[in-house]
């Protein structure tokens, strides 16, 4: 049986129980674990050996959330400089390098895209967004810094209440937020300038996959023609939508919703709590990435350009992320 470290199935545990939240987060924390596991590797000094453990490890970290592309993206671009190893102490510092170099890029392309973000807000506006994104949160602070903010609605985020932590972030850094329930979107739209989200999966055809009640913001946003802009690095664009795979749907326990006590009290009621809905891009003005702002059906041109890489393995493997592939197994 295969033995992680302790601090790689610290951070497996993290993402898989929403300690660990955000796309950008979730993904540099795989880079990172896939980082630790090569350091503390303690199996064959085998080059075909560490590649079946990293690989291992990979599938671990991907497994715990399905939804959130820049998960595997992460795995998949670590994971990539296996393929041309000649040895294992060459495939060992392969894997520490990519992890470190995707950690400080993706670092760099939120700073990037805070500028980009800031400079698309006209003075004196006023922002909503919806739960939490590191990402929106910076191009929010970088344009309140610039004096073009006067107001941010941040939304609660039920049933985990993600806009709190958006809230907690916003207010330290001075920024004028007011949190308000899910259900009060519509009431301030027509107050709001902008409508300002991060992604966790942007598919070729334009389509956003964020937290559920993305799509119904964005609905009241289209309504009251407020501009909606989505925040996101190209790391979070999804490879396999361009060969037709469907972006999966993550469900989570009941219990996130009401009370165990109240679910055993009423045996026959049926919970649903969907984590992610799916925002068609017709209801979105733009995408904000570091390489600049695209219309949203022009993320097809990100994923061939940044992520066409991906293609090969992916249509050699029947579409499935097959991670034995990916390191040339």
């Amino acid at each position: 049986m295969t033995m992680y470290p302790q601090r790689v199935l610290e951070i497996a545990s993290g993402i898989r129980e929403m300690k660990i939240r955000g796309a950008g987060r979730i993904a540099r924390a795989a880079a990172d674990a896939l980082r630790v596991a090569a350091l503390e590797y303690s199996g064959e000094r085998d080059l075909v050996a560490f590649k079946k453990y990293m690989v291992s490890v990979g599938e671990l970290l991907i497994s715990t959330r399905p939804t959130a592309v820049s998960l595997p993206n992460a795995v998949i671009y670590v994971l990539s400089s296996l393929r041309s190893a000649r040895s294992f102490s060459e495939a060992r510092e392969s894997v520490v390098e990519q992890a470190e170099k995707f950690i400080s890029e993706s670092e760099e392309a939120t700073k990037r895209i805070s500028q980009i973000g800031a400079r698309r807000v006209k003075e004196n506006s006023t922002i909503l967004t919806h739960c939490h994104s590191s990402t929106a949160v910076r191009v929010i602070t970088e344009a309140y810094k610039q004096g073009r903010v006067v107001k941010v609605y941040s939304t609660e985020t039920r049933p985990a209440y993600q806009g709190r932590i958006t809230f907690t972030y916003l207010s330290r850094s001075g920024v004028p937020v007011v949190q308000i329930p899910d259900s009060a979107v519509r009431y301030v739209i027509n107050e709001v300038d902008y409508v300002i989200v991060g992604a966790d999966t942007v598919a070729s055809n334009g389509a956003v996959v964020n937290k559920i009640g993305t799509s119904q913001v964005a609905l009241a946003a289209k309504e009251a023609r407020t501009r909606v802009y989505v925040v996101a690095e190209s790391y979070k664009f999804s490879p396999l939508t361009l060969i037709g795979e469907l972006v999966t749907i993550e469900y989570r326990s009941p219990e996130e919703v009401v009370p165990r006590e109240w679910l055993e009290k009423h045996p026959r009621v049926k919970v649903l709590n969907p984590v992610f809905d799916v925002t068609p891009p017709e209801y979105i003005d733009a995408i904000i990435t570091e390489h600049g702002v695209i219309p949203p059906q022009a993320a097809v041109l990100i994923l061939i350009e940044k992520l066409g890489w991906v293609l090969d393995t992916l249509e050699s493997s029947e579409g499935r992320l097959d991670l034995n592939r990916i390191v040339a197994l």
